[in-house]
């Protein structure tokens, strides 16, 4: 139980303060124990890194699976467009998505290959459930028949641009990008 503690604590600590700005002291002091102990653990800082970007991807892909299917009944456009809308206030309430965008965007150098390894895994199993969301709407004639690998891709690129916008220009430039590159974006797949 006090691993998961550990973990829990050091994601806030790592989302507000990135890897280098992380404590183990101020980590433990949270959790209530030393900081020797997390070394029963964990080997290093490093290992409990890891092991809370892996937990947050987990996370991550639990939450998108829930939504994915929460609103599999909504147009295609629709269900679409709010994956990538709320970000935004998931972003602001929600520090495993903050330490996950933040840790994607920008790994700590040290472990840039390992951060990236779990990434790029995360990214190719959130680009299978999106393909599973494309060729619904393929069927429904929603979106035009389009290599679904093609349209999935270039979806991603669009979310990967406005995430990127939020995190380094704010919620205005966020949902002025969003809004104008989403209306050309789905123009290209109408039908």
């Amino acid at each position: 139980m006090t691993a998961n503690r550990i973990i829990e604590i050091a994601l806030d600590h790592f989302a507000e303060n990135g890897y280098e700005g992380a404590s183990l002291a101020h980590i433990a002091e949270q959790v209530g124990i030393k900081t020797p102990s997390i070394y029963a653990h964990f080997k290093s800082k490093d290992d409990l890194f890891l092991r809370v970007i892996e937990q947050a991807i987990h996370d991550e892909l639990k939450l998108l699976r829930e939504f994915c299917e929460r609103s599999r009944d909504n147009t295609v456009q629709h269900q679409l467009f709010e994956l990538i809308a709320q970000y935004k206030d998931r972003y602001d309430n929600d520090n495993s998505v903050k330490f996950l965008l933040r840790m994607m965007f920008f790994p700590p150098v040290s472990l840039q290959a390992l951060v990236m390894e779990h990434i790029n895994a995360y990214l190719d199993k959130m680009e299978q459930m999106l393909v599973t969301v494309f060729e619904r709407g393929m069927e429904r004639a929603e979106v035009a028949q389009l290599d679904v690998g093609t349209v999935t891709a270039s979806f991603m690129c669009l979310l990967d641009g406005v995430l990127v916008e939020m995190l380094l220009g704010g919620p205005v430039r966020f949902k002025k990008r969003l809004d104008a590159s989403w209306k050309i974006y789905w123009l290209s797949l109408t039908p």
